[in-house]
């Protein structure tokens, strides 16, 4: 019997500056990584249907702790710092960087990371370096096509096509699944709360 996993019920719990100030590794975490304007904050708000959970700035790039917020006592949501936008030092961006490929590497409950572009400019660098960190430590990862609002039906499902493509012939399609979300008309939520509950459950299935 597949367990429910209660979304609606996230709370913050603590921010943390490396992964040396994380939570105990008990349990198991899902996290969130993106570009800082590629609407993550919202889709983890669409996710949990509270608006206020995950802040959304009006200038990206202002989340740089690593969040967490607990789904029950042995599960929870984690929001990893935007990149590749904001307007920080070299210095600053570089410890970011540091920090996430560390808290990727090392973090031991991570079951899965959902990597969240915009629909309209898939892929970009950044995206790709944190794929690749995912990806040599074999970590499920699930890349969540946000905005998809902006685009009509066909070209939304056409840079899908694209998207799941390239992972094949990368030979990762095991590993890394996509699909399309928007968090304005709630679209592509149910598929993603599928994909979440498999990792927090246990099940790595992937999703139909």
């Amino acid at each position: 019997m597949t367990q429910t996993i209660h979304f609606r019920g996230a709370t913050f719990t603590q921010s943390a500056p490396s992964i040396r100030e994380c939570p105990p590794e008990e349990g198991l975490e899902v996290a969130f990584a993106g570009r800082s304007n590629a609407g993550k904050s919202s889709a983890i708000n669409t996710l949990t249907d509270n608006k206020k959970l995950a802040r959304i700035s009006k200038t990206p790039g202002r989340t740089q702790l690593i969040n967490f917020f607990d789904l029950s006592e042995t599960t929870r949501l984690v929001d990893l710092p935007g990149y590749g936008f904001a307007k920080v030092s070299r210095a600053l961006k570089e410890q970011w960087q540091e920090n996430l490929s560390e808290y990727l590497h090392e973090r031991k409950c991570l079951a899965g990371l959902v990597i969240v572009m915009d629909i309209r400019h898939p892929m970009q660098d950044y995206d790709t370096l944190v794929l690749n960190w995912a990806i040599e430590v074999e970590m499920p990862v699930h890349l969540l096509l946000t905005k998809a609002d902006k685009l009509k039906k066909g070209p939304a499902q056409n840079t899908l096509l694209q998207v799941r493509k390239s992972l094949k012939e990368a030979g990762v399609d095991d590993l890394v699944t996509a699909q399309t979300f928007s968090s304005l008309k709630n679209a592509g939520l149910d598929q993603l709360k599928q994909v979440l509950t498999g990792w927090l459950t246990g099940q790595t299935s992937k999703p139909s």
